[in-house]
């Protein structure tokens, strides 16, 4: 089955209901929300000749436009390749070439960085914010969605990247429509009274989640600003209601700590999914305090997108729970559509409460990578997926995360896992941000190193982090070294590039003897 259909069945079943809006303003019902699609797509197949297998490029921020843009590509049987807008134009340039793409949909200053940097291979590009597009909406539209099966591809995401080139993630129509049936058993309970609040870039999690809020025919809501400003969001939430986001922990962080200031308790605000990196508990903590019972965590992978595990709100909210902060520091218990396994090198499975590799199977999992067949390999083993994250499991089926596998450090033998610092360290009132890593050592293998941000105000300070950390964890796993930032480094999608603080330590010799 098409995703596209589910985009019909809404304009049939609800025609009136508001589809597409800029802030409060609604820009199509869902009528025209498919009308216009079928109008894009009958463009997009007579005058670029856009079939079946195709793959069309959208490299632009937030806007209504970005979902007419993906429906008239499903609706041809065509896939998707959505590129983050924070990239730089020579690398969504090298996606479009790595994929083929026969066509382009972009806006504003993404438009002509690309244009110049793909001048030679005269690519057509549409301006999805201009004049011309609104022009299409007159086309002579397509009729039904192309039939496409599950293993059609409907998706390419690309990863990444912090090191070497991206992979391009398929997704097919089978992923896709799993990992969105699965929104609804681990989620939340999505309605039609809902509104989809697109703050995160469209061409990630938040988009993919479109598919949950199209099938229940609620409204999609860009703000005016097209991406993530809290005061906006505040004032967006009570006007709306039944708001439902998706946010990095970041993007929490930064919610919650506007709403602290002008005392905003949450009105109008459903759901707030996070996801996507680490959330520490100290600051999930902030957050059900500040905003109430609100979040669900979700830990996935492009390549079993947003349904690896999930912890559901209420045991966010929890606790009275014998085990509650064990579990509110997990990533939650397995998805309904997936299996999940903690394994050792060989992938055998190990005892609950040893650390190992996780591995995923299930109908959400990656076809493969594009074009990519020994990455592809690498990753999928016997019918799982080998995350490259190593977490353990308890007694009741909870993940918990440790590192990824190369962020762990070894030192003297023993496995250091820097998110187990970092956790201590943030619980700490001086320090607003941390990452730790591993520096080369002579004598121990590696020693951790503590890269932190510190509060407005607060000095820095060395020996009252040590005494923090003695108070917390192991000596062992206590940081040898501070290092002070203004920020830390992140790339595009807003994690936290470990990479560039190694590089930040290689000027320094190991040490040792």
């Amino acid at each position: 089955m098409n995703l596209a259909n589910w985009l019909e069945r809404a304009a049939l079943l609800h025609p009136h209901a508001p589809a597409l809006l800029r802030g409060t303003s609604v820009v199509a019902d869902y009528a025209e929300f498919y009308r216009r699609s079928r109008a894009i797509a009958g463009a997009f197949r007579s005058q670029y000749g856009i079939s079946a297998g195709d793959r069309v490029a959208i490299f632009m921020h937030n806007a209504p436009e970005y979902l007419e843009a993906l429906y008239a590509t499903l609706l041809l049987g065509a896939a998707i390749v959505p590129i983050n807008a924070k990239l730089h134009p020579r690398e969504a340039a090298w996606i479009v070439r790595d994929t083929a793409a026969r066509l382009v949909v972009s806006s504003g200053q993404e438009l002509g960085g690309l244009q110049a940097q793909l001048e030679a291979e005269q690519l057509p590009m549409l301006d999805a914010t201009g004049g011309d597009w609104r022009a299409l909406h007159d086309a002579d539209p397509v009729g039904q969605p192309v039939r496409r099966g599950r293993d059609d591809i409907a998706w390419i995401f690309y990863t990444s990247g912090t090191t070497g080139r991206p992979k391009g993630v398929m997704q097919t129509h089978g992923n896709l429509q799993a990992a969105s049936l699965a929104y609804f058993t681990d989620v939340d309970a999505a309605e039609r009274a809902d509104c989809a609040l697109y703050a995160a870039p469209m061409s990630h999690g938040a988009g993919s989640y479109n598919f949950v809020f199209t099938l229940r025919a609620a409204r999609h809501v860009v703000p005016a600003s097209g991406g993530f400003d809290p005061a906006e969001i505040q004032n967006l939430a009570p006007r709306l209601r039944n708001v439902c986001m998706f946010a990095a922990p970041t993007m929490v962080r930064r919610m919650v700590s506007h709403a602290r200031q002008t005392g905003f308790d949450g009105d109008g605000l459903k759901t707030i999914v996070y996801g996507g990196g680490p959330m520490y508990v100290a600051d999930i903590l902030d957050a059900v305090d500040v905003l109430g019972p609100r979040f669900v965590q979700i830990y996935g992978q492009a390549e079993s997108p947003m349904t690896i595990t999930a912890l559901s709100r209420s045991r966010v909210a929890d606790r009275d729970h014998p085990r509650w902060r064990e579990r509110l520091a997990s990533v939650g218990a397995p998805h309904a559509c997936v299996e999940v396994k903690i394994a050792d090198a060989d992938g055998n499975e190990l005892p609950r409460g040893e650390t190992g590799e996780v591995l995923v199977s299930g109908a959400t999992v990656m076809t493969g990578y594009w074009q990519n067949e020994r990455a592809t390999a690498d990753a999928i083993r016997d019918g799982w997926l080998w995350t490259g994250d190593l977490g353990s499991m308890d007694v009741d089926g909870f993940v918990t995360l440790r590192d990824r596998s190369k962020d762990m450090i070894i030192s003297g033998g023993s496995n250091i896992y820097p998110r187990e610092v970092e956790e201590v360290l943030l619980a700490h009132p001086s320090v607003a941000q941390v990452s730790v890593v591993g520096r080369p050592d002579r004598e121990w293998g590696e020693v951790v190193i503590a890269f932190v941000v510190l509060e407005p105000g607060h000095p820095e300070d060395d020996g009252a982090l040590d005494l923090h950390c003695i108070a917390n964890i192991a000596r062992f796993k206590r940081p040898k070294q501070y290092v002070y930032l203004g920020d830390l480094p992140k790339n595009a999608y807003g994690k936290v590039l470990k990479t560039e603080l190694r590089r930040l330590l290689e000027d320094d010799p190991p040490t040792g003897s």
